[in-house]
């Protein structure tokens, strides 16, 4: 039984099989997903499909910071209003984006802030993207977890100083495809930290863990990474899933 903590099936990536690929997962013993949001645009998909897998397709509440642009107090102010009429698992993805591009750096900043604020409010974990700014985000969460901030920074594939850091703060690293590429690091990484503070992801349709990689990855592909953190940690593939799985059930009160 593993759970992906982190996943778009809702994107259109998967509008010809969504069906079949969510019940390769189920099959796969992978349950439930956890729908990490993107955007008011994508919002109304991902309602949808948590509506028809209830239980089994979990939706989250956020504003990606790649999706940050001058308008994002509007996008702030829909999320502000849904998280006043309903229960989320967690406020996410949010955080800052460095790699693609920069110019909206202190609106993603203020997005951010603004969502940690609400991560504490309503007591519910938030769910980090920290491409090349990880130690901006851990700064930022640092002001925050004095007043009970939990949550994950996903797809980590940082240093063992900054994987150190953020366990520190009490948060988890949630850890994908990445894992199973050649040239990453993050097994050496991995090798030297304890599970306790590890959840595992796809982050589909993106970073396809091998042998899938370069392809659309799904849920089902969760199997690859655990079986790949398992023999790095060598121990048998059900009891880092059992573990993780806890740690999963944990922070996101499953």
């Amino acid at each position: 039984m593993l759970i992906d903590t982190h996943a778009h099936i809702y994107a259109t990536e998967f509008d010809n099989d969504r069906e079949e690929m969510l019940q390769r997962a189920f099959t796969a013993g992978i349950s439930p997903v956890l729908m990490p949001a993107i955007d008011s645009e994508t919002h109304p998909s991902m309602l949808q499909l948590e509506a028809g897998y209830p239980g089994q397709c979990i939706a989250m509440i956020g504003l990606h910071p790649v999706s940050v642009k001058e308008d994002f107090a509007n996008e702030l102010a829909i999320i502000e209003t849904m998280l006043q009429q309903r229960a989320f698992v967690a406020i996410g993805e949010t955080g800052l984006d460095y790699y693609w591009d920069i110019t909206h750096k202190q609106q993603q900043i203020e997005a951010f802030e603004q969502q940690l604020q609400w991560a504490v409010q309503y007591d519910i974990p938030v769910v980090i993207h920290s491409r090349e700014s990880t130690d901006d985000c851990i700064a930022l969460i640092k002001k925050y977890t004095p007043e009970g901030l939990r949550g994950v920074f996903h797809c980590f594939g940082g240093t063992l100083e900054q994987a150190e850091a953020i366990i520190a703060q009490g948060f988890y690293l949630g850890i994908g495809g990445v894992l199973t590429f050649k040239k990453s690091g993050l097994d050496v990484v991995l090798e030297q930290l304890p599970l306790d503070q590890i959840l595992l992801e796809t982050d589909a349709p993106y970073l396809a863990p091998v042998p899938y990689r370069g392809k659309r990855n799904e849920p089902a592909y969760l199997l690859q990474v655990a079986q790949k953190l398992a023999d790095i940690k060598e121990m048998h593939v059900n009891e880092l899933a059992a573990i993780t799985t806890a740690n999963a059930k944990k922070l996101f009160a499953l």
